[in-house]
């Protein structure tokens, strides 16, 4: 899920603890400010039971407040390809006594999502790294439950020299041309985030 550029890659590789690393980039003590992660969930209207899966879900940055809001009965599947930070996700939730929450190792390919159970896909900073975007959501429509969504929050490109330095964005408007070439339609366009993008889309 998460493809970074060649250097940021060899970088991490030649770090010790890595995914510790990694959490540290993901987590920087400005983003509690940009991020708006309550409001971005609050505009989610998430349901208890609701079945959400966070793609890319990294250090569980949103994974944690989405658990809590699907409570009790609902459940996140976090999904990334890094082993790593899987295992670091695991240890954090178990900290914090989440237990709804089933950690998933995806493919690059493939979410490995169970077919037609996922009310919400929802994935934050990680489209830009996906390969063959309409064809991987495309295929994603097969996790979709009757009524399911897709929310995607990325950056945009407006602020941020790094992001735009290693091409760690999608414009807005190729990010929605590339769901619509994957058969879906725009349900919401939030305007929330200064830095990001922020749509929710549905199948058509």
């Amino acid at each position: 899920m998460r493809r970074i550029s060649p250097f940021l890659a060899l970088s991490l590789a030649l770090l010790p603890g890595c995914a510790a690393f990694k959490q540290c980039a993901y987590e920087s003590d400005g983003r509690k400010g940009w991020q708006q992660t309550d409001a971005v969930v609050e505009a989610l209207a998430l349901t208890a039971g609701a079945q959400v899966a966070d793609l890319g879900a990294g250090s569980g940055w949103f994974t944690r407040p989405l658990a809590r809001a699907v409570a009790p009965s609902g459940k996140v599947y976090a999904v990334d390809v890094d082993a790593d930070m899987n295992e670091r996700l695991r240890e954090q939730l178990a900290d914090d006594g989440i237990e709804n929450v089933e950690i998933v190792l995806g493919a690059y390919e493939d979410p490995m999502l169970p077919d037609g159970a996922i009310d919400l896909v929802f994935t934050s900073n990680t489209f830009h790294h996906i390969q063959d975007r309409p064809a991987y959501f495309r295929n994603l429509k097969r996790d979709l439950a009757p009524g399911g969504r897709v929310a995607i929050i990325d950056y945009d490109g407006r602020k941020g020299w790094f992001v735009r330095f290693m091409a760690h964005y999608t414009a807005k408007d190729v990010l929605i041309a590339e769901l619509q070439q994957a058969g879906y339609r725009v349900e919401k366009d939030h305007d929330l985030l200064d830095r990001q993008s922020f749509v929710v889309f549905v199948p058509e």
